[in-house]
């Protein structure tokens, strides 16, 4: 797993990539979603109740900020941007 930011003018935008299985173009716009999993067969006694992202994107985009997520050639990175100021 590796973090980086970089400055995008009066923004900064933060990735946290991974390297791992690929989420797939169908599920890739719905990791934000509330209790949405990737693994469909996962439920919260293995795996979580899939809330964390979903609060991810309600704090950022509460802040003025945005969230996004790529995923290709079996590398993830979820980032988001903020003000800089």
């Amino acid at each position: 797993m590796s973090v980086h930011a970089e400055s995008q003018g009066r923004r900064v935008r933060v990735g946290v990539s991974n390297s791992g299985s690929t989420i797939s173009a169908e599920d890739l716009p719905r990791i934000f979603d509330r209790f949405y999993r990737v693994d469909h067969s996962r439920d919260r006694t293995s795996g979580g109740y899939g809330l964390g992202l979903a609060l991810v994107k309600q704090l950022i985009e509460g802040a003025g900020g945005e969230v996004g997520a790529e995923s290709a050639n079996g590398a993830t990175t979820v980032w988001f941007t903020l003000a800089a100021e």
